[in-house]
């Protein structure tokens, strides 16, 4: 397969609207299988997903989200919840075998969530990177009630949202016009 930096960043765009050809199994589970390699720190692998595609699954992720999200995600075959697992250390013995990092962890939750979050933030790029190198077109979003969405999907768990990201094939009718980046001066400097 190849995949061109057009495909993944310069000529991919950010999705409102989707086609309903649905995304098989397969794919989402291709999916996964790649954005799994993306490295994170101690390979802490915090992102749980959580792939909504039926219709009672779209209708408790809607009764969570902004009225401006609603339409897109009604619209796409597949809406990802990307989580993050509070847990994630519970599992380095398996995912950082090589010292005890579990110990870096336990008992410190403000380092378990915000390395959650950083990492998890980190396997949601990666994902969407993932998407658009297997044919996706994508949609992430903020726009939710983080609460209420975690009872909906994740009750009883120690997984808590990060964001959300819409999946499928965009319709380019949709696609608002590329807003502008900031220049190389504007965000970056030499030290």
């Amino acid at each position: 397969m190849q995949v061109t930096t057009e495909q993944l960043f310069t000529a991919a765009r950010t999705q409102n609207g989707y086609h309903p050809d649905p995304v098989p199994d397969e794919k989402l589970r291709a999916l996964y299988d790649l954005l799994k390699w993306g490295p994170t720190s101690a390979n802490s692998l915090p992102a749980r997903f959580v792939f909504v595609r039926s219709a009672e699954a779209k209708q408790r992720l809607l009764a969570c989200v902004s009225p401006g999200n609603v339409q897109k995600i009604s619209e796409a075959p597949v809406t990802v919840i990307v989580g993050m697992d509070l847990r994630f250390h519970e599992k380095l013995g398996k995912t950082f075998p090589h010292v005890n990092a579990r110990a870096w962890f336990e008992g410190q939750p403000a380092k378990i969530e915000e390395t959650a979050f950083r990492n998890s933030s980190l396997q949601g790029g990666y994902l969407i990177l993932a998407a658009r190198a297997l044919g996706l077109d994508c949609g992430p979003m903020s726009g939710f009630d983080a609460p209420k969405l975690d009872a909906a999907f994740f009750a009883g768990t120690p997984v808590k949202s990060n964001f959300i990201c819409t999946l499928g094939r965009g319709d380019a009718s949709k696609v608002m016009p590329r807003s502008p980046r900031l220049d190389f001066d504007e965000a970056c400097q030499f030290a």
